[in-house]
């Protein structure tokens, strides 16, 4: 068990030079509230100032760890980004920095993962780091699972744990998973940073102070197991469907390795349904044409339970999602043009002849199969 350091508990700055001053932030907004004289009370100053807040600790605890790691004898590799690695392009199908200097995960065309940090232990122990000043770190889980299964995925010979780094008096920490770590730090501030960045006539900086050690590593020097998104979610759709008697094959989707890519993905699409067939379900309005493709997925959600979604296409780049909330209620979201989904969605689409096309009959009988899988788990 690694155990936080009184450093870094404290906040102290006194071994990081000016290393947090070196650091490019996203601050134009920002400055632009501050300009124009907006109430440091006001909302958008407010949401403006957590986000630079956020950006600021993430690049303390980095600094920070960097010195943690040459100190603790049990930390054999640790991974950089930012100013201490050397700048390289963004690598596809591995880890490594992205354009803004951050450790990544990627396809040919989309980030699948981003890390705040990652190093690992003498055994073999593959630790990925996590810091924010959310209160409540109750919407964590879901991302945890994500970037805890990639990792599985492409690290099969590391067990995988998290370190979770927050302020004290965040709540929901004992509902984390047992694979996480949690360090509690003092009340942190950001207020030196932004001084100095409003400050016209700041001081001159002191040197980047960078570690010299064997342990420091580059992203893209892992070895990782192949995988493929792309190929991956493809071979599950074609397989959860090619069950003789069944229409999907609970057997698969149930199995360990398939229930961890669904962790990774969330959602898996199982085929499509005309419009017209749950035009009434999904409150579709009549700009959506009867035999408008509505693509089906199983969707897991933070609580494991497993439920249909609906996709449907309006054009290349306006995707929504229709799912239940949770008083059994549809929700329709405008998914992010330039995000995974869509892509996913293009992708699987075009491979999905008339074989899978679906029916309310199809619908009914997969609810009641995801229904039967839920109650044999409650009574386990």
């Amino acid at each position: 068990m690694l155990k936080i350091s009184k450093s870094i508990k404290t906040l102290d700055e006194s071994d990081i030079a000016d290393n947090l001053l070196h650091y490019d932030y996203n601050v134009k907004y920002l400055l632009s509230l501050i300009r124009k004289g907006v109430s440091l009370d006001d909302q958008h100053f407010l949401s403006s100032y957590r986000s630079f807040e956020g950006e600021v600790f993430e690049n303390y605890v980095f600094e920070k760890l960097l010195i943690y790691a040459v100190e603790n004898d049990e930390i054999e590799k640790f991974v950089l980004k930012g100013f201490h690695q050397d700048k390289i392009k963004s690598y596809a199908n591995t880890l490594s920095i992205s354009e803004k200097q951050q450790i990544v995960y990627r396809t040919k065309s989309r980030e699948i993962s981003e890390f705040d940090a990652m190093f690992i232990t003498k055994n073999q122990e593959l630790y990925f780091v996590e810091m924010t000043l959310v209160k409540s770190v109750l919407k964590l889980r879901k991302r945890l699972r994500k970037k805890k299964a990639l990792l599985e995925i492409i690290f099969p010979n590391y067990e995988i744990k998290a370190l979770i780094i927050l302020n004290e008096g965040a709540t929901g920490v004992r509902q984390l998973p047992s694979y996480c770590s949690v360090w509690l730090t003092e009340e942190f501030s950001a207020k030196g940073v932004l001084d100095y960045i409003v400050d016209t006539d700041a001081r001159k900086l002191l040197p980047k102070k960078r570690i010299k050690s064997s342990k420091m590593i580059e992203a893209h020097t892992l070895k990782l197991y192949p995988f493929r998104y792309y190929n991956t979610i493809s071979w599950i759709t074609k397989t959860i469907r090619s069950h003789k008697k069944f229409v999907i094959d609970m057997n698969f989707l149930m199995s360990e390795k398939v229930q961890r890519y669904h962790d990774l993905y969330n959602k898996f699409y199982i085929g499509y349904i005309d419009a017209s067939e749950v035009r009434d379900e999904l409150n579709l309005d009549k700009s959506c044409k009867d035999d408008h493709r509505v693509i089906v997925a199983l969707e897991k959600k933070h609580t494991d339970e497993i439920t249909l979604t609906y996709y449907i296409h309006q054009t290349r780049k306006v995707l929504y999602i229709y799912s239940y909330d949770d008083n059994n209620k549809i929700v329709r979201e405008k998914k992010d043009p330039y995000g995974i989904t869509i892509t996913e969605v293009y992708h699987i689409s075009k491979m999905m002849d008339e074989k899978y096309k679906l029916n309310t009959s199809n619908l009914a009988m997969i609810r009641k199969l995801l229904e039967e899988r839920t109650t044999a788990q409650t009574e386990l």
